[in-house]
């Protein structure tokens, strides 16, 4: 008998702690406007660095340290690559990013998934969308986005973490004008 009240209070326990981090983080996403962070990018064992700032729904604008002048760059609708030599323009629908920065879209898929707490720290929730994977996780204390994982357009792999958040900074409207080509 007593296994099966310790079992059930652990069950109670891990279930209840569960419930608290979705709602401590959906709680965080309704809050915040905008998102301002360092990132450190792994796609394939390439690694760059740079900030960027988030703005809901759908924005978003980074500089690439050492890259040859490399931005990204979404209005909402269109993402834009630009450096020094290239310049790629691509549908925002069609890139992992336009899921990754509506937050409504993630609070709803936050609310119908288990999360995985990763070594105390992280919490992760995968969202499969359109046979895309897309795994995205919170800071266990903070409950703040600190990265996501994604498979990119050429199916390679693509690890942004995030680090020095500060969320609802005062920004520019004029930053998500999307670059002109060279």
């Amino acid at each position: 008998m007593l296994k099966y009240f310790i079992f059930l209070f652990f069950f109670i326990f891990i279930t209840n702690t569960n419930a608290n981090n979705k709602t401590q983080i959906i709680e965080n996403l309704e809050k915040t406007k905008n998102l301002s962070f360092e990132f450190e990018q792994n796609i394939n064992g390439k690694i760059e660095n740079g900030n960027c700032i988030i703005e809901y729904p759908k924005k978003i604008f980074c500089k690439y340290l050492k890259n040859n002048d490399k931005v990204l760059v979404s209005n909402g609708r269109s993402l834009v690559i630009k450096t020094t030599t290239s310049f790629y323009r691509y549908p925002l629908q069609k890139t992992p990013l336009n899921l990754i920065l509506d937050k409504n879209y993630l609070i709803k898929k936050i609310n119908d998934l288990n999360a995985k707490i990763i070594d105390q720290a992280f919490i992760n929730y995968a969202i499969i969308e359109n046979n895309n994977e897309i795994n995205i996780f919170f800071d266990n204390k903070t409950f703040d986005l600190i990265g996501w994982q994604t498979k990119d357009m050429y199916q390679n792999l693509s690890i942004t973490l995030l680090s020095e958040i500060r969320i609802n900074q005062k920004i520019s409207n004029n930053l998500f004008k999307l670059p002109l080509q060279n």
